[in-house]
């Protein structure tokens, strides 16, 4: 019998800390949130997502790993390519999706593959931000480039260099995204405080 995760408090909502099955609503569950990049809840516990619970143990899914992302209006995450198949579901808002130096405007539903080593990246439109569930294989011989690509330094994505180790912007901190209010669990959190008053 496969025993329950144990989920913990951290700074941004409720990470598991031990091996086995667990629920959590996205609402409830730790994020990390960049100025620029956006927020990510990784239904994880990284030595990051622990900062300030010493008397935790990390527990990273061994086998694939799931995130939501929030992207904020106008921003992007790098253009970049993988050496394991990546899939990426649009659950809220538009993008633009560069793929392969090739522009893809998406919309709420949209599902987008990626076999190993394809190029790609995602900019929200100025109207809202975009959320994104993503889902990858792990491996330990991971392998992640930034190629140069032209369509996403128009877009302030990409690298004006192939590297394999980018200029990062801004700072990664323990806490929910902006726009927290008008994402569609804000609602289902909201609810869940009303009915146990």
């Amino acid at each position: 019998m496969v025993e329950e995760a144990r989920l913990e408090r951290v700074a941004s909502g409720l990470a598991p800390v031990t091996p086995g099955w667990f629920v959590v609503n996205v609402a409830d569950a730790a994020w990390v949130t960049n100025e620029w990049y956006g927020g990510v809840c990784i239904f994880e516990s990284d030595e990051f997502v622990l900062r300030g619970r010493p008397d935790l143990t990390e527990y990273v899914k061994p086998h694939a790993g799931f995130t939501i992302r929030v992207v904020p209006p106008g921003h992007a995450g790098l253009y970049h390519a993988e050496s394991v198949q990546e899939d990426f579901l649009i659950l809220l808002g538009e993008c633009i999706l560069i793929i392969e130096d090739q522009e893809r405007h998406l919309r709420t539903w949209d599902f987008v593959h990626c076999p190993p080593m394809t190029a790609h990246t995602f900019i929200a439109t100025e109207a809202g931000p975009c959320v994104i569930l993503a889902t990858g294989n792990r491996r330990d011989d991971l392998e992640r480039v930034y190629p140069r690509s032209e369509v996403a330094l128009r877009y302030e994505a990409g690298s004006p260099v192939d590297t394999t180790e980018p200029e990062r912007r801004g700072q990664w901190q323990v806490r929910r995204p902006e726009h927290w209010e008008q994402l569609p669990w804000a609602e289902v959190a909201r609810s869940a405080e009303w009915r146990r008053r």
